[in-house]
């Protein structure tokens, strides 16, 4: 037999597709950078065009403070990033106990985080109405917050259908959504935190 021969015996590898769903949530989170870069985007050129920032204003004294509240709470947010993608090794081992017991654990944890920031609102001393300062900062960290909840909600119908068996090493598609959508929450935070909590 030819080499020519052998070679055409032989079937081509080829790779999956990528699930339509999966292909969805990717598109879905790369339109989402578009719209906190327009956002990062307004900020900056609002602050480059300020003489002082925060602008003054009776409510608005000082920046923001990073710590402790605002540090703690992003420690909480990047462990949950962590703590998902243990599930997804978990999941992909086959191993659905260890799979639940790390949802459950980023469940909790971006809870904490979120009411972490609402009590940050509460404890702030200005609004969204309080010089571009406020309307920036409670624009920004507000799509955010909703965001983290759209997510935590993802991760809890994740927990259902683990629940009901239907995440398994061979299909878990929907968890692999999940986790980007989860990690592009973290990394805009980690933005977020540095440019209105650290820049000064």
């Amino acid at each position: 037999m030819s080499v020519e021969a052998t070679h055409a015996a032989v079937p081509a590898r080829r790779r999956d597709p990528m699930p339509a769903s999966l292909l969805g949530v990717i598109l879905f989170v790369a339109s989402e950078c578009v719209f906190f870069a327009a956002l990062f985007g307004a900020y900056f050129t609002i602050r480059s065009h300020a003489d002082v920032w925060p602008p003054p204003s009776p409510k608005i004294t000082e920046g923001l403070k990073a710590w402790p509240l605002p540090t703690i709470a992003t420690t909480f947010l990047i462990l949950s990033s962590v703590t998902m993608q243990y599930s997804i090794w978990a999941i992909r081992r086959g191993d659905r106990a260890t799979m639940m017991r790390f949802l459950k654990i980023t469940l909790v944890l971006g809870g904490i985080f979120l009411a972490m920031q609402g009590y940050d609102y509460a404890t702030l001393g200005f609004s969204i109405h309080d010089t571009v300062f406020g309307t920036t900062f409670f624009t920004m960290t507000g799509f955010h917050g909703a965001h983290v909840a759209g997510g935590l909600v993802f991760i809890y119908l994740m927990l259902a259908r683990g629940w009901s068996g239907q995440l398994t090493r061979e299909d878990h598609t929907g968890l692999e959504a999940a986790a980007i959508y989860w990690h592009f929450v973290d990394i805009v935070w980690i933005g977020l935190f540095s440019t209105l909590y650290l820049l000064k």
